[in-house]
C-alpha cells in the first residue's frame, strides 16, 4: 500500500515543534482564578452539554411513543424548536471558544472535549480543526507554493489514485476538476517534505476531507501536523509497523471484551487486518458516509487514535450476534455492505456506544511493549 521513495528522509520535525495532543488537566490543588467572563462561558458550556443530553432524550421518548399521536406532534414540534435554539446557542458558543481559544483550551479542556464529541458545527470545522492540532502559523506554509514547482517521484502514483478518492463526491469526481487538482497538490507537496513516507494511498482520503473544509495551504499544514503528532506518519511508513501494533492492540481488546467473537474469528481464520486496517488508515472515512465519518474525525482531531479503537469495538459489540452466525465470506460481506449504513440518521448512537467501551491507556502502553518484544 505504501510507496517508498529511494531518497534520504527529509526530517519533518524541523518545520515546527511537536505539540502534545491534549493539555494536561490543571492541578486541583491550585485552581486558576477565573474571571466573570470565564465563569459565564464555563456555565454556558455545561448548560449546552446538559441541554443536548436532555433534548436527545426527549426526542427519543417522542419517537418511541405511539400512544397518543396528537401529543407526539406537539412534543416533536417543541423538541425541534429547542434544537433550533440549541443550534443558535452552539454558534455563539463556538464563536467564543474560537476567539478565546488559548484560555478555553487550558481552563476548560474537558468541556471542549465533550462539545467536540457532540459535533463541531460545519462552518467552524476548518478553524477548530486547525486550532485542535495547532496548525496555525506553521513556517512550512510559506514553503507550499515552492514545493508545488518541484517534481516528486510519487507523481504518477498520486495521479493514478486521485480518481479513486471520493469518486462520488461532486468536488472530486470530475477528471481534472479543482478538487482533483488541489488533492494532487497537497499529496505531492507532502511527498516532497517527507521522502521516507512519500505517498500512501489511504492518506488521500484524509487530505480529501480536509480540502472539503479549508483551502489547500491550510489542509497541507493540518496534514503535516496529523502525520507528526497523531501517529499517522508511523501508520503510513513503508513498513507499516504502527498498523501492525494497532491490529495487535485491537485484537487484544476483542479477546478481553468479546471473547466468544474472538474465538469465532479465529475458527474462521478471519484476521483483524481483513476488516480493521482501513479503519485506522483512513479514520473510518472509507467505511461510513461522510456525515458520520466527519463526526468521528472531529473527535480524532481532539483525542487522537483512541476513538478508532472505541468505535471499532462498539461496532463489533453491536454486530456480534449477526457475525457469530456467519462464515468468513459472510462476515466480509457484512462489514462491507451492512455496517456502513447502520447509523444513517443516528450518528450519536454510535458515538455514545463508543464511550461505553472500556479503554485503558495504561493497558495499551503495556500491549505496545509486548508487541515490540514479540517483534524483536
Amino acid at each position: 500500500m505504501a510507496s517508498q521513495v529511494a531518497s534520504p528522509s527529509a526530517s519533518l520535525h524541523t518545520t515546527s515543534s511537536s505539540t502534545t495532543l491534549s493539555t494536561p488537566a490543571l492541578s486541583p490543588s491550585s485552581p486558576p482564578q477565573l474571571s466573570p467572563d470565564d465563569l459565564e462561558l464555563l456555565a454556558k458550556l455545561e448548560e449546552q452539554n446538559r441541554l443536548l443530553e436532555t433534548d436527545s432524550k426527549s426526542l427519543k421518548s417522542v419517537n418511541g411513543s405511539r400512544r397518543n399521536s396528537g401529543s407526539s406532534l406537539v412534543s416533536s414540534s417543541s423538541a425541534s424548536s429547542n434544537l433550533s435554539h440549541l443550534e443558535e446557542d452552539s454558534w455563539i458558543l463556538w464563536g467564543r471558544i474560537v476567539n478565546e481559544w488559548e484560555d478555553v483550551r487550558k481552563k476548560k479542556e474537558k468541556q471542549v472535549k465533550e462539545l467536540v464529541r457532540k459535533g463541531i458545527p460545519h462552518h467552524f470545522r476548518a478553524i477548530v480543526w486547525q486550532l485542535l492540532c495547532s496548525a496555525q502559523s506553521m513556517p512550512i506554509k510559506d514553503q507550499y507554493s515552492e514545493l508545488l514547482k518541484m517534481t516528486s517521484p510519487c507523481e504518477k502514483l498520486i495521479r493514478r489514485d486521485i480518481a479513486r478518492t471520493y469518486p462520488e463526491h461532486n468536488f472530486f469526481k470530475e477528471k481534472d476538476s479543482l478538487g482533483q487538482e488541489v488533492l494532487f497538490n497537497v499529496m505531492k507537496a507532502y511527498s516532497l517534505v517527507d521522502r521516507e513516507v512519500g505517498y500512501c494511498q489511504g492518506s488521500a482520503f484524509i487530505v480529501g476531507l480536509l480540502l472539503m473544509q479549508m483551502p489547500e495551504e491550510e489542509a497541507f499544514c493540518v496534514f503535516v501536523k496529523l502525520m507528526q503528532d497523531y501517529r499517522l506518519r508511523e501508520l503510513f511508513k513503508p513498513s507499516m509497523a504502527e498498523l501492525g501494533l494497532c491490529m495487535y492492540q485491537f485484537e487484544c481488546m476483542i479477546q478481553e471484551h468479546l471473547p466468544e467473537l474472538f474465538v469465532h474469528f479465529q475458527s474462521q481464520s478471519f484476521h483483524t487486518s481483513m476488516y480493521a486496517s482501513s479503519w485506522f488508515l483512513t479514520i473510518f472515512l472509507t467505511t461510513f458516509p461522510l456525515p458520520l465519518a466527519t463526526r468521528i474525525f472531529d473527535i480524532f482531531m481532539s483525542e487522537g487514535l483512541e476513538i478508532v479503537f472505541r468505535v471499532g469495538l462498539a461496532l463489533l459489540q453491536m454486530n456480534q450476534t449477526e457475525l457469530m452466525q456467519l462464515d468468513m465470506e459472510g462476515m466480509l460481506q457484512h462489514f462491507q455492505k451492512a455496517i456502513p449504513h447502520q447509523f444513517d440518521g443516528s450518528p450519536d448512537k454510535l458515538i455514545q456506544a463508543a464511550y461505553q467501551v472500556k479503554y485503558n491507556s495504561k493497558k495499551m502502553k503495556k500491549l505496545e511493549k509486548e508487541y515490540t518484544t514479540i517483534k524483536t
